[in-house]
């Protein structure tokens, strides 16, 4: 008798662990078997895991059979309660635990839920350890390897991050500033406004207010520009803007200015290397960023690294390299020295500390940013762009005419039908030019 195809095993991680609707996808059976497979697949004999999770209301539910699994599967389940991303990956290496799950879907609307995983590292797993909890859960192990483990809740998660920031920060006096904070109705509404408080700052916020719907729901920095007139109107010195689950963050300066991420990574930069704090005197990046930000390093002497989108990506390239600096245009600012995830609340404090004496984010000038335009084009097929040879002919001309004032960037999008054309230049004249004339000729080769 012939053995039949061997089944593949499911995919189920993405680009940042396990996400869709709560209850339709993301069921608590799936989140029970992610538990038990993720103790199974842990390298300890029976592994400490430490759970945090967002405000959104299906956390409560896929955190206790997250947590059932794990002791099924012969682990001890700690309960972390609410707390950003980078809190896990933090108290995961100050306490040694050997795995760290988070139970958020970042910036996504409140129906969507998400589980990831941190490994002993506090970097997030592997794809090769990612591809055998997926095989586990695939193969329906229900027994456990050795004795069930314990469920307890990790008293002062809370505080022990806070002090964390406390210590990092502890040269940082904010008396006298006035800081409007935008937690998103997201898992920093308590951390992110405590510890601006701590460190002397006249603190207001917004999106403070969760009730398991509200998160990221027009606020937070996927909505950053609600804030930008209350910080202006509001007499602020500035105001931040952060995500569902905290790793990454946005800024308005005092005029209603939003600052986005490549600008905040750019005055990082240069401040970290000022005060020779900026090891190998680089910082890494993905695609996306703007060319004004390469500009601006390459006249401070700071060697740039260009990855794909994705702050796995950018993580990567750091510790590939020994370098402690990175992030996204998006707001994801990673400083491994901290810890090595975005970290929105460390982020904004990071760019406090660099404005310390430089005076105000409205007089920042750490970049000039160009302008720059972005068209998402439906196509039938996004991967047949990579045979598309008239495209890449007429990008290679764009690029040329821009070289030094400017670039073309032609890319597939990762989850959707679409092809993404990215111009800047000096003028938006000139973006949107460039752009149309990209744009009409993907249309007409890929349809």
């Amino acid at each position: 008798m012939e053995a039949g195809p061997r089944r593949r095993s499911p995919r189920l991680f993405g680009t940042d662990g396990v996400r869709g609707v709560a209850g339709e996808l993301l069921t608590a059976e799936l989140a029970v078997s992610l538990g038990r497979a993720a103790a199974a697949v842990s390298e300890a004999e029976a592994p400490q895991v430490l759970i945090v999770r967002d405000t959104r209301e299906s956390g409560e539910m896929l955190e206790a059979s997250l947590a059932a699994g794990i002791a099924a599967g012969g682990g001890h389940a700690l309960l972390g309660g609410v707390l950003p991303t980078p809190g896990a990956a933090l108290l995961l290496r100050r306490y040694g635990f050997d795995l760290a799950a988070v139970v958020s879907a970042s910036h996504n609307p409140y129906r969507d839920n998400g589980i990831k995983f941190f490994g002993p590292g506090a970097t997030k797993l592997p794809d090769e350890a990612e591809r055998r909890i997926e095989a586990h859960v695939a193969a329906g192990v229900q027994a456990s390897r050795g004795p069930i483990g314990r469920l307890r809740k990790l008293q002062g998660a809370t505080g022990d991050y806070l002090r964390e920031l406390e210590l990092r920060f502890s040269g940082l006096d904010l008396s006298g500033r006035r800081v409007l904070l935008d937690c998103a109705h997201g898992a920093t509404y308590r951390v992110a406004p405590e510890i601006f408080r701590r460190l002397g700052a006249v603190t207001e916020t917004v999106g403070a207010e969760p009730d398991g719907r509200n998160i990221n729901d027009g606020c937070g920095s996927t909505h950053v520009e609600a804030l930008a007139p209350q910080v202006a109107d509001g007499g602020f010195d500035l105001g931040f803007a952060f995500d569902g689950d905290g790793d990454r963050v946005l800024a308005v300066d005092r005029e209603g200015t939003v600052v986005d991420g490549d600008e905040l990574l750019a005055l990082a930069a240069l401040h970290l290397r000022a005060h020779q704090r900026l090891p190998g005197d680089g910082v890494a990046v993905t695609v996306m960023t703007n060319y004004g930000f390469h500009q601006a390093m390459a006249q401070a002497g700071i060697e740039v690294a260009t990855t794909p989108v994705g702050d796995r990506h950018v993580l990567a390239e750091l510790l590939e390299r020994g370098w402690a600096l990175g992030g996204e245009q998006s707001g994801h600012i990673i400083e491994t020295g901290f810890v090595p995830s975005g970290d929105g609340v460390a982020s904004a404090l990071l760019t406090l500390e660099a404005l310390t004496g430089e005076g105000d984010l409205a007089d920042r000038g750490a970049m000039a940013k160009l302008p720059q335009t972005l068209v998402n084009v439906t196509v039938a097929d996004r991967d047949s762009v990579q045979d598309a040879t008239p495209v890449w002919e007429a990008v290679e001309r764009e690029n040329a005419a821009l070289e030094g004032r400017g670039r073309v960037l032609v890319r597939p999008s990762g989850t959707e039908p679409l092809v993404r054309v990215m111009v800047e230049a000096p003028g938006e004249e000139e973006c949107e030019e460039v752009a149309n004339r990209l744009v009409e000729l993907v249309r007409a080769e890929l349809g």
